[in-house]
């Protein structure tokens, strides 16, 4: 047959074969996209609900366009596959460092978003109705169906797996994408191969898939030199450790002109070095100066180790347990020297103990009454550290406490997040603890707030701070209670595991700036 001929050729047992694996592989392909576009967004939006769902939403639906447009595709369907698959490759390819590159400029982040989920989508759609055209050559319909549904429900399978356990934790994001794209184009290149005979300007499509399979290694090859570029437009200082771990990525940066650092989780600020001092003491000095046992803490987050390197300065404290989910945070902040510096080695005190383990289960399994508990969290910007700052978690908490203990948690701003700020404290409160909140200046955060509470009896609202410090006072104590107008309480929901209003209102305050 020439390869001018339109109409399709009985297939060998070799390029049945080749289609199938095809199936398998643009579905892998398929699903990883959707997470690839869902997880850059949640980590550069937040709300990880929200991206997770419009992603899927949005794609499902261009997957619907696409599959209706193939009914205008009568001829040279394996043409039309490879290039559609190298039109995929590309687009895929270069999807997450394009979202990177695009953000600093906000107001361009969404369409470009769109479009990129719209077009994957649509692409992805058109691919298996052809596919099962082609294979419907050589066998009944419905076994052509039967088959190309369960290779592409296998294929979402591997694909929505690989990609949290395998792509993103060991190739990162954009390795990622350029190694799904990859799978793209090599599946254009096999079918080029084996339907050499049927396919007009094959030489062409060959010469094209190899160029493009080599641009994308080459990509794969400079990722970290793409990610440096598109990272550096996210932060004002010079980006000097990046590293994308199973929980979240970890950035730290440095300031050319004092040379202070800044760390960030999923691009979210955790500390700048030249103020962290006022957030640690503010969060530690006032639970640990009360009256009565100190001996057993625990601190929930704090995988850098300041809050430890302040809950040192008592000496009657016999043991710390420090609760990160990440072990990588943790070995980071226990041999980076800048971090070293800052926490003055405390991750590896012989009084403390590193659990790198979920807070939630950690405090639901104590075996232990603590005397102080620290909750050192990141801001509750997404459903799973919801969990942490819920009535739940804050009953186990209490369980958790000494008869005469105390607990306290960072609370976001009251000013900027006030609903989600006062949302804590009611929260609390639904926990059977009585409250004290109070709030201070940490210039990279602005205004912070912070809640403390009482297992049994009336929160106190005197402290006397003996302990050294260099910035928290007795009577700064007295003045931080104190909240003016448009940061005072307000009657917000109790957040919960099974109504989680608190990361709503928190991203509400957010956007609202």
């Amino acid at each position: 047959m020439s390869p001018s001929d339109d109409r399709e050729p009985e297939l060998s047992g070799g390029q049945l074969a080749v289609l199938q694996l095809s199936v398998l592989v643009v579905a892998l392909c398929g699903i990883a996209y959707e997470l690839i576009i869902a997880t850059v967004s949640s980590y550069l939006l937040g709300n990880s609900v929200y991206q997770f769902s419009i992603t899927i939403g949005l794609f499902m639906f261009a997957m619907g366009i696409g599959s209706y447009l193939t009914k205008l595709m009568v001829k040279n369907l394996v043409s039309s596959f490879v290039k559609i698959e190298i039109a995929v490759s590309l687009v895929g390819g270069v999807s997450s460092m394009l979202l990177f590159l695009v953000f600093p400029y906000r107001v361009f982040y969404e369409p470009a978003q769109y479009v990129l989920i719209l077009v994957i989508g649509t692409l992805v759609g058109l691919e298996i109705p052809i596919l099962t055209r082609v294979l419907s050559r050589s066998e009944s319909l419905r076994d052509s169906i039967a088959k190309v549904l369960s290779l592409d429900y296998i294929g979402a399978l591997i694909g929505s797996v690989a990609f949290p356990l395998l792509l993103l934790p060991y190739l990162g994001l954009f390795r990622s994408s350029f190694s799904i794209a990859l799978l793209n184009i090599s599946v254009a290149l096999f079918n080029v191969v084996v339907f050499r005979d049927v396919l007009r300007r094959r030489k062409l499509w060959m010469w094209t898939t190899v160029g493009i399979g080599v641009a994308l290694v080459c990509g794969m090859a400079f990722a970290s030199n793409v990610t440096k570029l598109a990272e550096g437009k996210l932060y004002t200082d010079r980006v000097i450790y990046r590293q994308h771990t199973k929980y979240q990525r970890i950035v730290l940066t440095r300031n050319e002109m004092n040379g202070k650092i800044r760390l960030y989780l999923d691009g979210h600020l955790q500390f700048a070095e030249v103020d962290e001092y006022r957030y640690h003491e503010a969060l530690v000095h006032p639970v640990m100066s009360l009256p009565g046992s100190r001996k057993r803490v625990a601190i929930l987050g704090g995988g850098d180790g300041m809050a430890i390197r302040e809950v040192l300065k008592y000496p009657d404290v016999e043991h710390i347990d420090l609760v990160d989910l990440d072990p990588e945070m943790t070995r980071l902040c226990n041999e980076f020297p800048a971090i070293l510096r800052l926490n003055q080695g405390a991750l590896t005190h012989e009084k403390v103990t590193v659990h790198n383990t979920d807070a939630f289960t950690f405090i639901r399994d104590a075996k232990v009454a603590y005397d102080r508990v620290i909750i050192d969290l990141p801001d509750p910007h997404n459903e799973s550290l919801n969990n942490l700052y819920s009535v739940e978690m804050y009953k186990m908490v209490r369980r958790a406490l000494a008869e005469d203990g105390y607990m306290v948690t960072q609370s976001s701003s009251p000013f900027f997040t006030r609903e989600a700020y006062w949302a804590i404290r009611n929260t609390l409160r639904a926990a059977g603890m009585e409250t004290f909140s109070y709030h201070v200046t940490v210039p990279s955060f602005s205004i912070w707030g912070f809640n403390l509470a009482a297992a049994n009896g009336p929160a106190p609202d005197r402290f006397e701070i003996t302990a050294p410090t260099r910035f928290l006072t007795s009577a700064k104590m007295q003045a931080a209670s104190i909240f003016e107008a448009d940061a005072a309480p307000l009657e917000v929901a109790v957040n919960s595991v099974f109504e989680p209003t608190l990361y709503q209102l928190y991203l509400k305050g957010v956007l609202r700036w």
